[in-house]
């Protein structure tokens, strides 16, 4: 990636009296929330408020973003431009290429601002948290149309992401007022009182990735602030700017200096000094399972430390011959191609039942192309690019591994350049079948908008090869049958499981809703984000008892 050096640099007539008429009732204000997320975007209110944010924020292109440190702008020796993937002839602002030092002084801010901030009492952490996730809210137009650019998000897709980062901080939130802070009073010793009381561990970096840059940043910050600790954010090398802004709500939120810090640039200096360093308390992780499981042997120096890593999936979908086609095929598409297939819960393999496998596979291709692939600033388009060059390229090998071993391309298979698509990394939804369900392109994680089709005939024996994968987030099946969807919830072995779902077939989990984490080899804790079991790993548990 091309940097460039520098130092620093600063950032009349008296109106006629009006006939009397009835008052008129005011407009209902529009509320978006995740139930109403897609019709939302029909809402005329809703379409001028995202074309109005688009056009503030493409008046702010080409800017410098600085690291946060201890409440100040840093800027460093070296920054790079970070273009978007929807035109990448298009800059969209300059991160600063952080050091190891620059880690270590956010560090420094971090343990600092430590003990006055985990000193506050609980109920006033909730309150200014809870300004965080309101801060986000009113600025949920502008931080999703940064998402769109930084990303290549859709308009759905983007509001999603940041609606879901308010709804996760509000629910952590939540969490901390119906446990009472995590104090509990235990049975009498005597005449000595006991109490459990879960207490912050310290300094908590959060490493987020691109595909959800604010909820994966926002979402763990937010449950290791509420519970006391303080935060140093690395994003994605892909995603400053986006997260930067996301980080700028939490100061201007009122968060007194070094509770939030925000570093940028390279794994080798600055990623690697997070993992490393001996003051860092706890870590949460998202990402790949080579990286993530890497960190995980790693990060414990000393003594064990708390690593919450969510890594990625090979999510399954089983379509029976007793299911309701039209739900299996929509929600199919829509977990397989939505963000282009970048999410670590993008439905990736689908077997099904030989007697419906021909007539499942044409309603999907039918349905796949009907997608709109494009700009995905503009209204009605269903997803947009993948994040880079590195995933335009993975995709053409894909594609060309599948033929070359015997795959039919049902539908896609090829990038799309046509006009201004040319300018981006756009690839066509690609549906490939006739593969041996022994292909490592049914084992390996792809982050594409690529899903293999196999066939099957028994249940238990394609629930079993359903399981065997290293991986373990999320599944989905099809049927109208009882018996065999108890049959599949008692057997498979994912952490969010979905049945006859036609908003996705294994995405689309939201805060108190659906807990999000996976098992085996995609998540290292197995309870999930947005759930009832989340904010504890932020906290760790003192016995207290007091005699006479």
């Amino acid at each position: 990636m091309a940097t460039r050096t520098r130092t620093a640099k600063a950032l009349g007539k008296p109106a006629r009296k009006p006939t009397r008429k009835p008052a008129a009732k005011p407009k209902s204000a529009l509320v978006i929330t995740y139930a109403n997320l897609s019709t939302a975007l029909t809402d005329p209110r809703a379409l001028k408020q995202y074309d109005r944010a688009y056009a503030a924020v493409s008046a702010q292109l080409g800017r410098s973003y600085p690291m946060l440190i201890n409440g100040e702008h840093r800027v460093a020796i070296e920054e790079a431009p970070k273009r978007t993937p929807i035109n990448t002839d298009v800059v969209l602002g300059y991160a600063q290429v952080g050091s190891a030092q620059d880690a270590q002084d956010a560090i420094a801010a971090a343990r600092a601002a430590f003990p006055a901030w985990s000193g506050l009492p609980w109920r006033r952490r909730v309150a200014m948290l809870r300004k965080v996730a309101a801060l986000i809210n009113k600025r949920l137009f502008e931080l999703s149309a940064w998402l769109s650019l930084d990303v290549g998000k859709s308009r759905a897709e983007a509001l999603g992401d940041v609606k879901e980062t308010a709804d996760l901080i509000d629910y952590y939130c939540d969490q901390m007022e119906a446990n009472d802070g995590f104090i509990h009073a235990m049975q009498p010793e005597g005449n000595a009182q006991t109490r459990s009381v879960m207490k912050p561990y310290g300094v908590w970096v959060v490493i987020s990735p691109f595909n959800f840059p604010v909820a994966l940043s926002g979402g763990p910050m937010g449950a290791a602030l509420v519970a006391g600790n303080t935060v140093v954010l690395k994003p994605a090398s892909d995603t400053p700017i986006s997260t930067w802004h996301l980080a700028q709500c939490f100061l201007d939120a009122g968060l007194p200096a070094g509770v939030v810090n925000f570093v940028t640039g390279p794994g080798r200096t600055v990623g690697e000094e997070l993992v490393s360093h001996p003051d860092v308390g706890g870590m949460t992780f998202t990402g790949s399972f080579d990286v993530g499981f890497n960190i995980l042997k790693r990060f414990s120096i000393r003594y064990p430390r708390p690593c919450v890593a969510e890594m990625g999936g090979k999510n399954p979908v089983i379509v029976s011959n007793k299911a309701d086609l039209g739900k299996a095929v929509e929600g199919v598409a829509r977990s397989a191609f939505g963000l282009s297939g970048q999410k670590c819960s993008a439905a990736s393999r689908v077997y099904a039942h030989r007697e419906i496998k021909e007539q499942f596979v044409a309603l999907l291709k039918q349905k796949t192309e009907t997608l709109k692939v494009g700009d995905p600033t503009q209204a009605g388009v269903f997803t947009g690019p993948v994040i880079n060059q590195a995933a335009y390229q993975k995709f053409q090998d894909c594609v060309a591994l599948a033929t070359r071993d015997g795959g039919e391309i049902v539908a896609g298979g090829y990038p799309l350049i046509e006009g201004d698509l040319a300018k981006g990394f756009y690839c066509a939804p690609t549906i490939v079948d006739g593969l041996p369900r022994e292909h490592r392109l049914f084992k390996e994680e792809l982050f594409l908008p690529f899903v293999v089709i196999g066939e099957y005939s028994d249940l238990e024996e394609v629930l079993g090869e359903a399981n065997d994968s290293i991986y373990g987030l999320t599944a989905g099946f099809y049927s109208r049958d009882r018996k065999e969807v108890q049959y599949f919830l008692d057997h498979i072995e994912a952490g969010v499981v979905y049945v006859n779902r036609e908003k996705g077939a294994t995405t689309g989990a939201w805060p108190g809703v659906q807990p999000f984490g996976g098992w085996k080899g995609s998540g290292s804790t197995s309870r999930g984000g947005g759930g009832l079991y989340y904010v504890q790993q932020y906290l760790r548990e003192q016995s207290q008892t007091r005699s006479g």
